[in-house]
C-alpha cells in the first residue's frame, strides 16, 4: 500500500511539472487515462482537490500547491539519501527554493545564481523576489535572503553574509526646495520615506558624538514596502530615504540622489540568510551560502 501511495505522489509530480496528464503519464510510463486515475485515487485518499481540471489547462489549489511543494522536499531528501551512500553528498542537486528581496535579488542574487548553476547542472531553482517577508516553513522554500532584521524563531536559523553601508539621500530637487539638514536633529523637519511591512516600520538610528545611537526623529507621509520603490519616490523628490548602498550607488553618481549628512555614520544594513533548523544541511543550501560568504563578503 506504501508504495502504491508513493507512486500516486510521483505521478501527481510529473503532472504538474509536466502541465499535462499526457506528458506527465508519458514522463511516467503510463497513459492519460492511468495518470488521471492515479491523481483522483490520491486525490480520494487524501479527502481534498489538488488539482483544478478544464478541457484545455490544470492548475494546482491552495491545498494542491502546499502538497506538491512537500513532494518536493521529500523528492529532494530521497536525493540526498542516494547521494549519502554513492559518493555524491557534497554535490548540489534537486530543487533549491529561495524568497529573496526583490531589489537586491535582482542585482546581487541573479548573478551569483547564473555562476552557481553553470557550476552544478544538477540543480534547478526556484526564485520569489519579494520584500514581503515569507514564512519559510509553511511555505517550503530552503533558504530566504533578508536585509537586516533580528530572527526570533526557534525552527530558522540565521547567518550574516554580507554587510552594505546606509546611506541618507534625497534628490536634489528636494534639496533645492526644502534645504539640506545640517545635522541630525534637522532631519526632524524632512519627510522620511520610511520601509514598513506586515505592519511594522523601520526606524532610522544614527551613532551620535558620543558613540551612542540616536533614533532620528521626523514625519513619513509616505511609506513602502519595497526597497526599489523607496529609491524611485526618492529620485522623483518625495523625502529623504536611507537606503543599501548598493541601491543607490548609481543614482548617486548620476547625480540624481545626493548623500546627506555624509559625515554621520548611519550603520550597516546586514545581508541575513535565514533557513530551517535541520542537523544536516542540505548542500544544495550550504553551498549557495557559501558562494554568498565568498563573493559579497568582499
Amino acid at each position: 500500500m506504501l508504495r502504491a501511495n508513493l507512486n500516486e505522489v510521483l505521478v501527481f509530480l510529473a503532472v504538474v511539472d509536466a502541465g499535462s496528464f499526457v506528458a506527465g503519464g508519458q514522463a511516467m510510463g503510463l497513459t492519460r487515462s492511468a495518470a488521471g486515475k492515479a491523481v483522483g485515487r490520491l486525490e480520494d485518499r487524501l479527502g481534498t482537490r489538488l488539482l483544478n481540471r478544464t478541457t484545455r489547462t490544470l492548475s494546482l489549489t491552495a491545498e494542491g500547491r502546499v502538497f506538491y511543494d512537500r513532494g518536493l522536499r521529500i523528492l529532494a531528501a530521497v536525493d540526498d539519501a542516494e547521494a549519502s551512500v554513492t559518493g555524491h553528498a557534497g554535490t548540489p542537486r534537486g530543487l533549491l527554493r529561495l524568497t529573496v528581496p526583490d531589489a537586491f535579488g535582482r542585482l546581487i542574487i541573479l548573478p551569483l545564481l547564473a555562476r552557481y548553476l553553470e557550476a552544478w547542472p544538477e540543480l534547478q531553482v526556484e526564485v520569489s523576489f519579494t520584500d514581503r517577508r515569507a514564512d519559510i516553513v509553511e511555505e517550503g522554500f530552503d533558504l530566504a535572503v533578508r536585509i537586516g532584521g533580528s530572527n526570533s524563531d526557534s525552527r530558522l536559523v540565521s547567518r550574516v553574509v554580507a554587510r552594505y553601508r546606509a546611506v541618507l539621500c534625497a534628490a536634489p530637487s528636494y534639496v533645492a526646495t526644502r534645504g539640506e539638514p545640517a545635522d541630525i536633529d534637522e532631519l526632524e523637519r524632512h519627510d522620511h520615506l520610511i520601509f514598513r511591512s506586515r505592519g511594522r516600520s523601520h526606524s532610522w538610528r544614527f551613532r551620535s558624538s558620543d558613540g551612542s545611537w540616536v533614533k532620528a526623529q521626523g514625519g513619513s507621509r509616505l511609506r513602502l514596502d519595497s526597497g526599489e520603490a523607496l529609491r524611485d519616490a526618492a529620485v522623483a523628490g518625495l523625502g529623504v530615504a536611507l537606503l543599501p548602498e548598493f541601491l543607490v550607488a548609481g543614482d548617486l553618481a548620476a547625480g540624481r540622489l545626493q548623500h546627506l549628512l555624509p559625515g554621520v555614520d548611519a550603520g550597516d544594513m546586514e545581508i541575513v540568510t535565514i533557513y530551517p533548523s535541520r542537523r544536516l544541511l542540505e548542500p544544495r543550501v550550504r553551498r549557495f551560502i557559501d558562494l554568498m560568504v565568498e563573493e559579497l563578503g568582499r
